[in-house]
């Protein structure tokens, strides 16, 4: 079969893709003419499927490219139940994906919990969870994401709309590691036309999620999801102000700005090391203790250290404030990020800024509250990230 432009855009995507997480030729049997089989112990790759036009041409051109390597390939689908009839499209996607040729085929069943951070949020972390499961429990090399150009220029409007700064404008990440698994994203180069062209071309059948407002005429109203208004009402509304594919701009915009933001996080990194310290280290023994012994009326010595262990047991992590505030503001922010998503606690931009005025602009104020309930209080030069009701004893805040 003659492949068209679209179709060989995606092998070639796949291919490269897989590439860079180290999955190749596994035999050279595979270089050659004909169908092989590949092993029983051959790698695994997984593909993330919702049953959307994306994933389902990513899971057709999968199962194409990972055969021509030697590669096992199976696909995973999620049901995050938010919807009516959620079950029985899930059913059906996880059927199409065995009539392609995926093996194995696992679907999961989740509950979505919102915890403050929206449902969108809560569903995604949910997903992932189970896609890092699934991974974990198959012992597969790598899962594939399908996210397209479109979805890359989507999230890049959907930061700035949000927040801002130079992760928005990054994008998404071509590959990245997340609870041990490696999860990539080889459509990035394409556009959601390419996969709807590949689904047609190839017979493959998909489900639009009514959510994303696609049978909708006119603006979608608030009752759709943020990124839905983009898709179907912003993006629509750049590319006739500017005259060409707004989704190719910025996805060439996204890919610049991820290796400056590569660079402020390897550097926000090792200063992290030096600023900051975690629950259990010696470190965090040392530089509670030091903050005990900072204050006239702190005991000295032994008795010291010993005050600190107990503040260090009931605290997650410990910046040291002057050390924080000596840092440029590019890396300061970043450093308080990748402090509080070391130890599990989701932060946004406010939260961030408001630690860093803990450091900066110091003049008594009281703990910022975090999600998962945790906030951060600052004593003498140490700032410290506990759960709720651990600043109210002696052991977070307050003078011994």
């Amino acid at each position: 079969m003659a492949y068209s432009s679209q179709i060989r855009a995606a092998v070639g995507a796949v291919r490269a893709s897989l590439a860079d997480v180290g999955v190749g030729v596994q035999d050279r049997r595979f270089t050659q003419h004909g169908e092989h089989d590949p092993l029983p112990d051959a790698p695994l790759v997984l593909v993330a499927c919702s049953g959307g036009r994306d994933s389902m041409a990513l899971a057709a051109v999968a199962r194409t490219v990972c055969a021509s390597l030697g590669v096992r390939c199976g696909a995973v689908v999620v049901d995050h139940g938010l919807q009516a009839g959620s079950g029985r499209v899930a059913r059906e996607t996880a059927d199409r994906c065995e009539r392609l040729g995926l093996a194995p085929v696992t679907l999961r069943a989740v509950q979505v919990r919102e915890s403050g951070t929206g449902v969108e949020a809560a569903a995604r972390d949910a997903r992932y969870r189970a896609l890092a499961a699934a991974a974990r429990e198959y012992d597969a090399s790598a899962v594939l994401l399908a996210h397209t150009r479109d979805d890359q220029a989507e999230t890049v409007l959907l930061g700035l709309l949000r927040s801002g700064g130079i992760d928005a404008i990054a994008g998404m990440p071509p590959t990245f590691d997340r609870d041990g698994v490696l999860f990539a994203r080889p459509f990035l180069e394409l556009g959601r036309a390419d996969t709807t062209a590949i689904c047609e071309q190839l017979r493959v059948a998909w489900w639009d999620d009514p959510t994303n407002g696609e049978a909708a005429e006119g603006p979608l109203d608030a009752r759709y999801p943020l990124r839905s208004r983009i898709r179907h009402d912003l993006m629509p509304a750049l590319a006739r102000f500017m005259g060409a594919d707004v989704s190719a701009v910025l996805a060439r915009g996204a890919r610049s700005a991820r290796h400056d933001k590569e660079y402020l996080d390897a550097e926000a990194e090792r200063a992290l090391a030096d600023v900051a310290c975690f629950a259990g280290t010696a470190d965090a023994v040392d530089v509670a203790g030091t903050a005990g012994a900072a204050g006239a009326a702190e005991p000295a010595g032994a008795n010291a250290v010993r005050a600190g262990e107990r503040r260090e047991r009931r605290a997650a992590l410990l910046f040291d404030a002057r050390k924080l505030g000596a840092l440029h503001p590019a890396i300061r922010r970043r450093v308080i990020a990748h402090g509080l998503a070391s130890v599990g606690v989701a932060s946004n931009q406010r939260q961030v800024e408001a630690i860093e005025r803990l450091a900066v602009d110091w003049h008594g104020q009281g703990a910022v509250n975090l999600s998962g309930g945790y906030s951060a209080n600052r004593q003498k030069h140490v700032i410290r990230v506990c759960q709720d009701g651990m600043h109210e004893n002696r052991g977070c805040s307050g003078s011994d």
